[in-house]
């Protein structure tokens, strides 16, 4: 038999003392740089996202404090709400919007109030049904025992101003007792009511 030269391997010996045919499969290697990429990326993603949450909860919410019942049973007295400021710079202000503005025959104060009537609209109040263009209107809003009898004589609301009343008729000092509200004096929309409680917020509303 013809011997084998020197420098051929020979397979079965390499098997048999535990040769490494490929080395590199069985140690890990460095971390891939796409890998470390990812997740840089998503790291700062991460950190724009909080970032973002942060500025939206600061500057484009501003939580409140409710002072009364007026808006009852929606809101009740010390209750603390939200309100959006940035809201009506791109939506328009709607019938049955909860808004927040300032009182007409007293700027410094803050009044929350529902959006009855809008710009142009024909207003009259039958001993407490609100009509509207002709049209008697629904309130689901306003529960039975806080309905009123009282009447107001027949409107056009006027350019630029909203009509605003109370869901607690029998209590409520709005539009009835002060007139429609004029656009520039409306700042909020109210967004979601936090937990009920004698901490203040920044503010008080009526």
């Amino acid at each position: 038999m013809e011997a084998l030269p020197q420098n051929d391997l020979n397979l079965d010996q390499a098997t048999a003392s535990g040769t490494d045919m490929n080395p590199a499969s069985l140690a890990p290697g460095p971390e891939s740089p796409r890998n470390a990429g990812n997740i840089k990326l998503w790291l700062r993603d991460l950190v724009v996202a909080a970032a973002i949450s942060v500025l939206i909860i600061v500057f484009l919410y501003q939580p409140v404090r409710v002072e009364g019942t007026s808006m009852l049973p929606r809101l009740d007295d010390q209750d603390r709400l939200f309100i959006n400021k940035f809201v009506y710079r791109f939506t328009a202000i709607e019938r049955g919007d909860v808004v927040v503005f300032h009182y007409p025959r007293d700027p410094e104060k803050s009044y929350i109030k529902r959006v009855i009537a809008l710009p142009g609209d024909r207003l009259r109040i039958d001993h407490g049904s609100v009509w509207l263009n002709g049209q008697p209107q629904p309130e689901p809003y306003v529960p039975e025992e806080y309905r009123d009898s009282v009447s107001y004589p027949e409107i056009v609301v006027p350019a630029n101003s909203y009509f605003m009343m109370g869901d607690h008729r029998c209590i409520s000092s709005d539009s009835r007792s002060f007139g429609p509200v004029e656009r520039s004096f409306i700042y909020g929309k109210a967004v979601f009511r936090a937990v009920a409680g004698k901490r203040r917020g920044h503010g008080a509303i009526v």
